[in-house]
C-alpha cells in the first residue's frame, strides 16, 4: 500500500514554506503522493495552484486532489486545460480526486446551485472525458492519456460515477471498515458496467505528532470542520496523535484493501513530514 502526505493547506496562515519546502521534504522522505483538500470560503490556498507549485520543485511524487469540488469550476474547458497543463508539466503525476462537496456557502459565493450539484457533476465528468480525448483545449496530457481520476463520496451514485467515468474511488475520511464496504460496492459497479481490471481505492486520514498534538488537531481540524460541530469533534477525536495510532490506522486500511492512504497534517511545521515518515516506516 502506498502512503502519501497532505500539504498543510488547511492550516491557517500557511506560507510558501508549507507548500514548496514541504513538497521537497515529502519527496525526500519517500512519500508516494502530495494531497490537497478543497474549499472556497476558507483561508486556504487553491488546490491546483498549490500542486503546480509543488510540481515545479519535485520530480517523482504524485500530485493528488483529495478531493477537488468540480461543480465550483463552472468553466469545464478551462479546468480541463489547467489539469492537463499540470499533468504535462509534472510528467504525468496528476491524480484528480473529484466530488461534489457539502458546503452551501462555497456554492453561493461561486454562483452555482447547491441543490443541483449532482446533476452538474455528472455533466462535467462526461464533458471532461470528451475534452481530454480530443485535441481542442490542449496541451496533450502526459503519457498519452488523461490524468488519473478518482471519485469521492459514499452514496450509491458516487460508486456509479466512479465505475462509469473514473479509475477508482477515494474515501474522504472514515474508518478501514468504511473503506472495505465502499471497495465492495465499487467493484460490484465496476463489474456491472463491464470494466476490466481493478479500480484504485484511496483513503485519507488526519494526523498531528508531537507534544502539542492534541492542541494542533483541535485548532486546525476542529476549525476546518467547525461548520459541523458534532462531526468536527468526531474527526478531532479520530485523528492520529501518536506513532502507534498511525501504524494501527495504516495497517487497518491496508488490510481493508486500500491502494493508498494520504495522511493530512494538522500543522505546517516541517518536522511533521519526518515524524510521519518515521511512524509509517518509510
Amino acid at each position: 500500500m502506498d502512503i502519501g502526505i497532505g500539504l498543510p493547506s488547511i492550516v491557517v496562515g500557511v506560507d510558501r514554506e508549507g507548500v514548496v519546502d514541504w513538497a521537497n521534504r515529502a519527496e525526500e522522505a519517500g512519500f508516494s503522493s502530495l494531497g490537497t483538500i478543497d474549499r472556497i470560503v476558507f483561508s486556504n490556498h487553491e488546490s491546483l495552484i498549490c500542486l503546480a507549485a509543488a510540481a515545479a520543485v519535485t520530480e517523482r511524487i504524485r500530485l493528488v486532489t483529495d478531493i477537488l469540488i468540480l461543480p465550483l469550476r463552472s468553466n469545464v474547458a478551462l479546468f480541463a486545460k489547467q489539469a492537463a497543463t499540470i499533468d504535462s508539466l509534472s510528467g504525468g503525476r496528476l491524480v484528480l480526486g473529484l466530488a461534489v462537496g457539502g458546503r452551501e456557502d462555497d456554492y453561493e459565493v461561486s454562483g452555482v446551485d447547491f441543490h443541483k450539484r449532482g446533476a452538474v457533476f455528472d455533466r462535467q465528468l462526461a464533458q471532461l472525458i470528451d475534452l481530454w480525448a480530443g485535441d481542442g483545449v490542449g496541451p496533450h496530457p502526459a503519457n498519452d492519456k488523461r490524468p488519473l481520476l478518482l471519485i469521492g463520496g459514499r452514496t450509491d451514485r458516487a460508486f456509479t460515477r466512479a465505475a462509469k467515468y473514473a479509475d477508482g474511488w477515494t474515501l474522504g475520511g472514515g474508518s478501514p471498515d468504511m473503506l472495505a464496504e465502499g471497495k465492495t460496492k465499487l467493484e460490484r459497479e465496476w463489474s456491472d458496467v463491464g470494466r476490466e481490471g481493478k479500480p484504485r481505492t484511496m483513503a485519507l486520514m488526519y494526523f498531528g505528532l508531537g507534544d502539542d498534538a492534541e492542541q494542533m488537531v483541535q485548532r486546525t481540524i476542529g476549525g476546518y470542520y467547525s461548520f459541523m460541530p458534532q462531526y468536527a469533534e468526531r474527526v478531532v477525536q479520530a485523528a492520529a496523535k501518536d506513532s502507534a495510532t498511525i501504524k494501527q490506522y495504516l495497517s487497518g486500511f491496508e488490510q481493508a484493501g486500500a491502494d493508498e492512504v494520504i495522511c493530512f497534517p494538522a500543522s505546517a511545521d516541517l518536522s511533521q513530514v519526518q515524524l510521519l515518515a518515521e511512524a509509517a516506516g518509510l
